[in-house]
């Protein structure tokens, strides 16, 4: 990995960040950066740790449980954005800073059953499904507020908010109209009482889609990284 490479990619990144809040009449303050690591080596994410960044979000736990190890003077914060099975929730509970991908409740017993071992708590987010393609993961729409009324039984778990992902279309108007359906559940659901502060949506291919629709995170791997 060229630190200048990745130096510039990332400026880039920041520049496009800024460009479509201003567009959407945002202050980019608003909006997080969560660089996407997977397949990507210790070496890599190191530079990236040279460059200021500190969390990193990774598809699959094994990654995480490779990558930690020769990571550990960094002080990375690991984010799981994969799909979530129960039986990695022991190595979720010791590792990981935060779960973006909570999606059923089987999951959520897990968790807090191995965090209260580690005597940890852990953030997460609720994945919803706002795309019709059948690839994708998440609560469905109508699930979310009965989910979200059963999380207070799992004090360990700290929601924080929701995360999607969207439709993979040529169509922007299709993509955006994933982002902005986690957008009005997130109001709605606030209008109930659930807090939900941060939207983690949009990545590398239509990030400025999401910021235009709310999002408050994006997880860029390949604009930053390079492509797999």
């Amino acid at each position: 990995m060229d630190p200048s490479h990745l130096s510039a990619n990332l400026a880039d990144i920041r520049r496009r960040i800024a460009q479509a809040c201003r567009e959407a009449g945002r202050d980019p303050a608003e909006v997080a950066l969560l660089p996407v690591s997977k397949t990507f080596g210790p070496e890599a994410i190191r530079a990236a740790v040279a460059l200021g960044l500190h969390r990193f979000g990774e598809n699959r736990v094994q990654e995480i449980r490779d990558k930690a190890g020769p990571l550990a003077d960094c002080g990375i914060a690991w984010v799981v954005i994969g799909h979530l099975q129960t039986n990695k929730a022991k190595d979720v509970a010791r590792l990981a800073s935060e779960v973006q991908s909570l999606d059923r409740p089987e999951l959520a017993e897990a968790l807090q059953h191995r965090l209260e071992i580690e005597g940890r708590e852990l953030d997460v987010l609720v994945q919803v499904k706002t795309s019709p393609e059948e690839s994708k993961h998440g609560l469905p729409p109508a699930a979310l507020e009965g989910f979200l009324e059963r999380l207070r039984d799992f004090p360990r778990l700290r929601v924080r908010g929701l995360m999607t992902m969207a439709v993979q279309s040529d169509d922007p108007a299709a993509v955006r109209a994933c982002f902005r359906r986690l957008r009005e559940l997130r109001d709605a659901m606030r209008a109930r009482g659930h807090a939900l502060p941060r939207l983690s949506m949009g990545m590398s291919g239509d990030f400025p889609l999401a910021i235009a629709e709310g999002a408050t995170e994006v997880r860029i791997g390949t604009a930053l990284f390079g492509r797999r």
